[in-house]
C-alpha cells in the first residue's frame, strides 16, 4: 500500500519525485485549480497558458507531465485534469478529487515520493484525494516473476508515498479523514487481490482461511462450516451449487460487535469461487474471468473488516457463501431438487444461476438473528449488465426508503448505482409443478426475477436489499480514474457508508 502523510509544507521545498497539481476546463481554458498557488507563482503566474500549449484542456483523467521550475527541489510536475471548473464559490466533486488522484497516482508508478497539491477545502476532500491515491496505486502483482531484488521485478512498483499538502498533521479532523481513507482503501484492496486471485489457489476452504487470519488480527469472531456441518444444519443450496467440485463448500460467519451498537446490520455475500456454470456449462468465451464470481463475498468480507478498524457503534455480520461450481458425475442437474436451508425447496433449472442457490441459505441464515437489516452483494445476472452497462450495479430492496438510502450512500461515496424494482408479475414465472419455486423465471427481466427469488428467502417483517453488481465488479477494459483492470472492490465502500449511517443513527 502506498504511505499516506499530511504537510502543511510549501511545494518549492519538498523533496520528491513530482509534484501533482490540478487543472480545471474553465470557460476560456485551462484553469489552475487551488493548491498549486506556489507552483503557478514559480511559473510568473502563466502555468495556465504553458499547459494549453502542452495541449491541455483540464478533462476528467487528462495528464500534462512538465519540468518542474528552478529553485524547486522535485524535478516533475504533473498536471492532472479534473473536469469543469465548478461554480464561484463551490467546491470541487469529491469524486472528481478521487478519480484525479487515482489517474495521478497510477501515472507516477515506479516513483517513490510524490507530492499532491489538489484543491482541498475540507476534510472530506482530503479523505478523499488519499482514497484516489490508494486506490489508484493499485497493482496486483503477486504471480510476477519475481527477481532477486526489487529492481527486477517485472514492471513498476506501486508510488510507495504520497504526501498530500494542505492537510494539517495535528488537526483532529484531518488525522481521521486520513485513517478512514488508509482502513477503507487497505480493505478495498484486499478484496481486489482476492477476486484477482486465480481459482486454483483460491477455492472456498482457501478464502476461509484468509477470513480466519484478518478476524484473529482485528478481533472479529469467526464461525466456518464446512461441508459436515453444511449437510447436518440442512444448507441444501451451498451444497447443491458445491456438489460438482473436488472443491468442498464453506459458509463462513464473521461477526463484529460494539457495546454501544443500538443497531444490527447483515451483509451476504455471493462467493463462488469459480463458475464454470455447472452442467449447464458456460460457452466459450465466458469462462475466463470467472475467477470474479465471488466478488460479492470479497466486498462483505472487506466491508466487515473495515467496520471493525474504524470502531464503529453498530454490529455488523458478514456472511460468506463460498462454494465451486463445477461439472462432474456428482454435480447438481436440471431438473434436480434441492430443499433449502428455509426448509423450501426449489427445483434447478439451470445450474448456472447457481448465485441465488448459495445467497438463498446464507439470507435465511442471517434472518434468524433478526437484524435490523440485510443488504446482499453478488455478480448474479447478465441481465443487469445489459440493463446498467459495466460500470453502474442494480439496487432492488423490500423497503423504498431502504433501497434510496443505500442508492445515495452509493453516490455519496462514488460508487455508481441505480434503483431497481422487484415487479410482482414476474414471481409467477418461478412457479414449479415440483417444488415451491424454481431457480429460473421469464427471460425478460432476469435480473429482477433473481432479486424476487433472494426476496423468498429473507425472514419476515426484516429491511433487505439486494446489490448486483455484476457489470463494475470486474474491469476487462483499461483502467480509469481510481480503478485498475481486474478486480475493482466494488460495494466495499457502500455498505461501510452505510454502517457509519447507521451508528450515526441516520437510518432510523
Amino acid at each position: 500500500m502506498t504511505a499516506l502523510t499530511l504537510s502543511t509544507a510549501a511545494a518549492p521545498g519538498l523533496r520528491a519525485d513530482a509534484i501533482v497539481i490540478g487543472v480545471a476546463k474553465g470557460a476560456d481554458g485551462p484553469v489552475v485549480t487551488s493548491g498549486a498557488e506556489s507552483v503557478d507563482q514559480a511559473y510568473d503566474g502563466r502555468l495556465a497558458g504553458v499547459l494549453e500549449t502542452l495541449g491541455a484542456v483540464g478533462a476528467e483523467g487528462e495528464v500534462t507531465k512538465l519540468p518542474a521550475p528552478a529553485g524547486f527541489k522535485t524535478p516533475l510536475v504533473l498536471a492532472v485534469g479534473l473536469g469543469a471548473e465548478p461554480e464561484k464559490d463551490a467546491s470541487y466533486d469529491a469524486e472528481a478529487l478521487r478519480r484525479a488522484a487515482g489517474v495521478a497516482a497510477r501515472t507516477l508508478a515506479g516513483c517513490k515520493k510524490a507530492a499532491f497539491a489538489l484543491p482541498v477545502a475540507d476534510a472530506a476532500d482530503l479523505g478523499a484525494v488519499a482514497e484516489g491515491v490508494a486506490l489508484g496505486a493499485y497493482s496486483f502483482d503477486a504471480y510476477k516473476e519475481q527477481g532477486k531484488d526489487a529492481k527486477a521485478k517485472t514492471g513498476k512498483a506501486p508510488l510507495a508515498e504520497a504526501v498530500l499538502l494542505g492537510g494539517k498533521p495535528r488537526d483532529a479532523a484531518h488525522k481521521a479523514a486520513l485513517v478512514r481513507a488508509a482502513a477503507v482503501t487497505e480493505e478495498l484492496n484486499r478484496a481486489r487481490d482476492l477476486i484477482n486471485m486465480p481459482p486454483n489457489d483460491l477455492d472456498p476452504e482457501a478464502f476461509a482461511a484468509v477470513a480466519r487470519t484478518a478476524a484473529k488480527e482485528h478481533g472479529i469472531k469467526v464461525q466456518v462450516l464446512d461441508e459436515k456441518a453444511l449437510a447436518k444444519g440442512g444448507y441444501g443450496g451451498i451444497l447443491g451449487v458445491g456438489a460438482g467440485s473436488a472443491a468442498p463448500p464453506r459458509l463462513v460467519k464473521l461477526s463484529y460487535t460494539s457495546s454501544k451498537a443500538r443497531k444490527h446490520l447483515a451483509f451476504v455475500g455471493k462467493g463462488i469461487t469459480y463458475d464454470s456454470g455447472g452442467i449447464s456449462l458456460k460457452p466459450a468465451g465466458h469462462n475466463e474471468t470467472m475467477k470474479c464470481d465471488m466478488s460479492g463475498a470479497a466486498a462483505v468480507f472487506a466491508a466487515v473488516v473495515a467496520v471493525a478498524r474504524l470502531g464503529l457503534d453498530v454490529n455488523v455480520t458478514g456472511w460468506l457463501a463460498l462454494a465451486e461450481n463445477m461439472p462432474s458425475g456428482s454435480a447438481t442437474r436440471p431438473g434436480d431438487v434441492l430443499r433449502m436451508f428455509s426448509g423450501k425447496t426449489v427445483e434447478v433449472l439451470n445450474t448456472d444461476a447457481e448465485g441465488r442457490l448459495v445467497l438463498a441459505d446464507a439470507l435465511w441464515a442471517a434472518s434468524q438473528e433478526k437484524p435490523d437489516a440485510i443488504v446482499d452483494v453478488a455478480t448474479l445476472t447478465g441481465a443487469m449488465m445489459l440493463a446498467l452497462g459495466n460500470r453502474t450495479f442494480g439496487i432492488m430492496a423490500n423497503d423504498d426508503a431502504f433501497r434510496s438510502a443505500l442508492h445515495e450512500a452509493a453516490e455519496e461515496v462514488g460508487e455508481p448505482a441505480w434503483p431497481m424494482p422487484l415487479p410482482e408479475h414476474l414471481r409467477k414465472g418461478m412457479d414449479s409443478p415440483v417444488a415451491d419455486i424454481a431457480n429460473m423465471g421469464e427471460r425478460m427481466g432476469g435480473g429482477l426475477v433473481a432479486g424476487l427469488f433472494l426476496r423468498e428467502f429473507v425472514g419476515e417483517g426484516i429491511t433487505w436489499a439486494h446489490l448486483d453488481i455484476a457489470g463494475p465488479a470486474f474491469n476487462e477494459g483499461g483502467p480509469f480514474g481510481y480503478t485498475p483492470k481486474g478486480g475493482t472492490g466494488t460495494a466495499v465502500r457502500t455498505l461501510v457508508r452505510l454502517a457509519e449511517l447507521t451508528a450515526e443513527g441516520d437510518l432510523g
